[in-house]
């Protein structure tokens, strides 16, 4: 089973957004980083979302696109957990987290992708 990233994140946003994390964003960073093709950002209102979304995105990926994350951090103190698919980076931040780090004013230069669904970020690229 072969899936683009992009594919691959559409997958994990679409399983974000039915367990309700919120103020879901896809950076495409396939012209400006080596490092991976897309952020996954998103906010989960406390610690118990963070951790449904997290396993939530796990088991799906995993059913779906046949894949588990190279790496996961952050699930000790669950205030931001990154899973990292290699060309996908997932992003799970709590709102204060996110706010502090505000990893979409860092990389506001990236595109933007359309996810198309309520939980999404509406903005122009």
């Amino acid at each position: 089973m072969s899936v683009t990233p992009l594919e691959l994140a559409k997958v994990a946003a679409g399983v974000a957004d039915e367990k309700k994390a919120s103020d879901i964003l896809l950076l495409d960073l396939s012209d400006m980083s080596d490092v991976c093709d897309y952020f996954l950002i998103m906010t989960a209102a406390n610690r118990r979302l963070c951790d449904a979304v997290v396993d939530a995105i796990e088991e799906r990926v995993s059913l779906n696109c046949g894949l588990k994350p190279i790496s996961e951090e952050g699930r000790e103190d669950s205030s931001w957990v990154l899973l990292d698919y290699g060309p996908v980076v997932v992003h799970v931040f709590l709102p204060e987290t996110r706010e502090y780090y505000r990893l979409e004013r860092l990389w506001g230069d990236a595109p933007r992708v359309e996810l198309g669904f309520d939980g999404s970020v509406k903005e122009e690229s």
